[in-house]
């Protein structure tokens, strides 16, 4: 199947999950996950409606996505990856949202970089069961880790992610999908308003449809549209 017809197969499955939780499409952004895939690729899923990408690596996003943000503006790029410290201004200068954010002092560090037009949207990371995943462990350290942003003139602060433990336990990833829900939602109870928080960046390719029954806004999905890397 071709990457539109990947897409198209993949919207089907969207509305019907939200026809199951009662919710509306247009309350979901669909992210193709676009590390490691040719650029050629990307223009593909461009011309087939995509708008919001998600890299893993700050060089590969900027090298890849240079020349194509200038042809298309429109476009929105988010770093889904594990970000170092020493990136972090180079990241903040070039994507469009940090969805990644997942210690105190990476926050620290890009409240530094304090050059950018608009105030750089953030989302935290919150662990909640994929063990080779980082991310803030609980509550408290995610309260903490908002203070940190809201205190910040150089972030915004637009939800929390999470990456469901990776098993064919569907309790287990449901479970996991709740607890960022749950999270979202008192975060905007304790920090509002809760649009700062409204953002839940949860639901992959073997995934995606439990998320939306669980209150996902946005989707990466990466071999789903591409196919699987050879």
């Amino acid at each position: 199947m071709s990457i539109a017809e990947n897409i198209f197969d993949i919207e089907e499955r969207i509305q019907r999950a939200c026809g199951r939780a009662g919710r509306k499409r247009d309350g979901i952004t669909l992210m193709a996950v676009s590390k490691f895939q040719p650029i050629n690729m990307v223009e593909e899923a461009w011309q087939a409606g995509i708008r919001y990408f998600g890299e893993s690596r700050v060089q590969e996003g900027i090298d890849k996505f240079g020349r194509f943000r200038v042809e298309h503006p429109e476009a929105v790029l988010h770093l889904i990856g594990s970000l170092q410290r020493n990136k972090a201004k180079k990241a903040a200068l070039f994507f469009d949202c940090i969805q990644s954010v997942d210690r105190e002092e990476l926050i620290v560090e890009l409240g530094k970089s304090g050059v950018r037009e608009k105030p750089l949207p953030v989302l935290l990371e919150l662990h909640t069961g994929e063990e080779s995943k980082s991310g803030f462990s609980g509550l408290d350290s995610l309260f903490r880790a908002a203070e940190l942003v809201l205190e910040s003139t150089v972030l915004c602060p637009q939800g929390l992610m999470t990456m469901a433990p990776f098993t064919g336990d569907r309790d287990a990833i449901r479970a996991s999908f709740r607890m960022l829900a749950g999270a979202g939602a008192e975060l905007g109870r304790r920090f509002p308003p809760a649009e700062n928080w409204a953002c839940l960046s949860m639901g992959m390719t073997n995934d995606f449809e439990i998320a939306i029954e669980e209150g996902a806004t946005l989707l990466r999905i990466g071999s789903a549209i591409f196919g699987e890397r050879v």
